[in-house]
């Protein structure tokens, strides 16, 4: 049996090799049809293919190797896509949903890392971990922005509140005069006169007040025991105090602090309520 020498995948030659030792290569697929080889006492290479002993081997093991098993595709994480939204979401929600959104994109994160591509989906898990990121340091701004609005909102409720508690105390005032003879209440006892009228003691208090005082506003003290036609509609009736429950006077007793953003809360003779200015207070008519 004859000896060969061989060219090898690397560019080495190998030998000498048996007949049975080079059907070895071929069957391990070592060598193929392109593959040179030189029998024993001759110096000619020559291609494998070129020597009819060896065909029989070279068609048995011609055929491809076998296909390797599929790999199943690879799913996108729903964290990954729930942690975008969430992130993108944050932008209409004051970044309220975007911590769930940077935890979530997190969470994908470490999946699919170790999903060993089982997992798909780490750009989006990415992104949403980022913008997530950026509106929750956007969380303090949004607050920044909305702080002095809704501050103004609430100064606007609790103006409207007391321009509401003056109007009902007019009122009782001026059922108060029905029931008596058209005389309004005395001044030293104008808040104890009106009480069944009211109902609700917090009628007396101002919203924008935290003191303890049972009554945040006073009594024009010139209107004691009139009666009510004779005082001129536009006189000061009841207006905002820090003096008590009671409390009557002029505008000495008026607070010298606007509770609503300079605007000054009175109730006039006519039971009509308005929000006077700062400056225009000294243009109030006290005398009846």
């Amino acid at each position: 049996m004859a000896n060969y020498s061989i060219i090898g995948g690397d560019g080495k030659e190998y030998g000498p090799i048996a007949e049975d030792g080079v059907r070895q290569w071929i069957v391990e697929r070592r060598a193929n049809t392109q593959t040179k080889i030189r029998a024993e006492g001759t110096n000619e290479w020559k291609l494998i293919a070129d020597f009819p002993e060896f065909s029989d081997s070279l068609k048995k093991n011609s055929a491809p190797p076998p296909l390797p098993a599929s790999v199943p595709r690879a799913k996108i994480s729903a964290l990954a896509v729930t942690s975008l939204v969430l992130g993108v979401l944050g932008l209409f929600t004051c970044g309220a949903t975007a911590l769930i959104g940077l935890i979530f994109g997190i969470i994908a994160i470490v999946k699919i890392r170790n999903s060993e591509g089982r997992l798909n989906g780490f750009g989006l898990a990415l992104a949403g971990t980022i913008v997530s990121g950026v509106f929750l340091l956007m969380i303090p701004i949004y607050a920044a922005m909305l702080l002095p609005a809704l501050a103004a909102a609430k100064q606007k409720a609790q103006e409207i509140n007391c321009v509401n508690n003056e109007k009902q105390l007019a009122l009782a005032v001026r059922m108060y005069a029905d029931a008596h003879n058209d005389q309004l209440p005395p001044a030293t006892t104008w808040c104890d006169a009106i009480q069944a009228s009211v109902g609700l003691e917090k009628v007396f208090k101002c919203p924008a007040v935290d003191a303890n005082e049972r009554c945040d506003y006073a009594f024009n003290a010139k209107l004691d025991g009139l009666a009510e036609s004779k005082v001129a509609p536009n006189t000061v009736m009841i207006f905002e105090s820090n003096s008590g429950w009671n409390a009557n006077g002029g505008s000495e007793l008026m607070i010298n602090a606007s509770r609503h953003a300079r605007m000054f809360v009175v109730a006039f003779a006519d039971g009509s309520v308005q929000q006077v200015r700062e400056s225009q207070l000294s243009t109030l008519r006290w005398d009846p």
